[in-house]
């Protein structure tokens, strides 16, 4: 049965609204305001019945102060009065009733504007179930489309909405640019199966890492990104990136995967690395690229690389000075494969020693942007894109390094006459058709000899390119 309270300072009235209604529902009935809010604090009736003229706190206030709850906001209510004009009707409606009693009661009217309203009270609380299950699916909907199906992460379009409208708020914090090195020889050697549980264990490492405001993202493949939100200390990201190669070490050493698969790391920080998503994003991917280029499985701070290549930058070199600088005593015979241009010398040491015992033809090309005064921004981008050149244009038997924001040195092996230049235009070539922008690169050639140090380089017409 419905349940009904009935509010009334009239004791005969209420035996009358009791008896009219008691054989259709379940009724209370209280003597006045203050009782009805007492009743209301445990108990939750389908309807009230309540009286407008009552003293010490008539019905208009016991109304508004039932609406200061939102547990009883929806409630149906009818105002219970004596006065049947158009002005009491007209202020009972603004109220928020949805209907109102005249006194003395008429039973069947009565049952019949209760019966209505009840009515149209379940198909209101239907209509807004419904409702509530549809929003509730199109936000389900929503909620995958932005979600990886594999690992249940964020996708890179959520991902880049969220960061971005978090760093637009201030809100400090640390993007890291992950991924897995050498995740295809899983997939080629053990089978899709596996790929996927290690792309599903690195989701899981990521979450088990993350605080509850983190973004947590799956860009695609084995790549991988998380914004580390109200970060702190450098050394504190250190650690955090520690801990998730630490794991995924131990699980692709408990899965005794034979291919050298580890996972890199590279960090750029808010606001100093970026001011926008896209920008921090490019920063991350530029420390994720230094990772990778020198030995993998390890983190690297973006404002470290950052730094050391503007100080280098503040003292432009030639290329004669750059053979110089490079050709320092190697203290290890072992010789080292470093990328980063403070061990740089050392490969070129080695690569040396090579020229020295088999008299290979070695090739050296200094790269410079030609446009002083360009902005740091557009600078960045198309050295950025220079690096890529080189790396798609290279052999694995050639090395690269930036020497800094404006200059890229590369050392090629087994480059006969004019291999030099010839390399330099395909370098080039491949850089136009990433670069559409109005910056110029120049270049340099020397040959290494195998006396020991690289004769005077030779610089022609023909060997500084211009890019329009």
């Amino acid at each position: 049965m419905k349940h009904i309270l009935i509010v009334d300072d009239n004791k005969a009235n209420l035996t009358a609204a009791r008896t009219a209604l008691s054989d259709i529902y379940k009724a209370t009935a209280v003597v006045s305001g203050a009782q009805a809010l007492k009743f209301l604090e445990k108990n939750t009736p389908d309807m009230i019945l309540l009286d407008i003229n009552m003293p010490e706190m008539d019905g208009f206030q016991v109304m508004a102060k039932i609406r200061e709850n939102p547990e009883l906001s929806e409630l149906p209510i009818i105002f219970l009065t004596a006065d049947s004009d158009a002005e009491t009707e007209q202020k009972c409606l603004e109220a928020g009733a949805l209907d109102f009693i005249a006194k003395p009661f008429v039973p069947a009217v009565m049952r019949s504007r209760i019966g209505r309203i009840l009515e149209l009270e379940e198909l209101r609380k239907s209509l807004a179930d419904r409702l509530d299950q549809k929003i509730k699916e199109v936000s389900d909907i929503k909620s995958k489309s932005f979600q990886d199906a594999l690992t249940g992460l964020w996708n890179r379009a959520y991902t880049e909405e969220k960061v971005g409208g978090m760093l637009k708020k201030g809100i400090k914090g640390a993007l890291f640019m992950m991924d897995m090195d050498n995740f295809k020889a899983i997939n080629d050697t053990y089978g899709h199966i596996s790929g996927d549980a290690t792309l599903k264990a690195f989701a899981d490492t990521l979450r088990k890492y993350a605080g509850e405001d983190d973004v947590i993202c799956r860009i695609g493949g084995d790549e991988f990104m998380t914004f580390v939100a109200d970060a702190s200390s450098k050394s504190a990201l250190g650690n955090h990136a520690t801990d998730i190669i630490s794991d995924m070490c131990c699980f692709l050493k408990e899965s005794k995967f034979e291919t050298n698969s580890s996972v890199s790391v590279g960090i750029a920080q808010f606001p100093e690395d970026g001011s926008d998503f896209k920008s921090l994003y490019n920063a991350a991917d530029k420390a994720l690229y230094y990772v990778k280029q020198n030995g993998k499985n390890d983190y690297h701070f973006f404002s470290d690389q950052h730094a050391a290549e503007s100080k280098r930058a503040s003292n432009g070199v030639d290329i004669q000075h750059l053979r110089e600088m490079m050709h320092r005593n190697d203290p290890s015979k072992g010789g080292a494969y470093m990328l980063d241009f403070d061990n740089f010398h050392y490969v070129y040491n080695f690569i040396h020693r090579i020229v020295e015992r088999h008299d290979e033809d070695v090739n050296t090309i200094l790269f410079t942007l030609k446009n002083e005064d360009a902005d740091p921004n557009e600078v960045e981008m198309a050295v950025e894109l220079l690096d890529r050149a080189i790396f798609t244009s290279l052999r694995r038997v050639d090395v690269s390094a930036r020497y800094s924001s404006r200059q890229v040195i590369v050392v090629l092996f087994d480059s006969k006459d004019n291999g030099g230049q010839i390399c330099a235009e395909r370098i080039l070539g491949n850089f136009r058709k990433l670069y559409e922008g109005k910056l110029e690169f120049g270049y340099d050639v020397v040959k290494m000899e195998s006396s020991g140090l690289m004769k005077n380089g030779r610089r022609s017409a023909d060997s500084e390119v211009v890019l329009l």
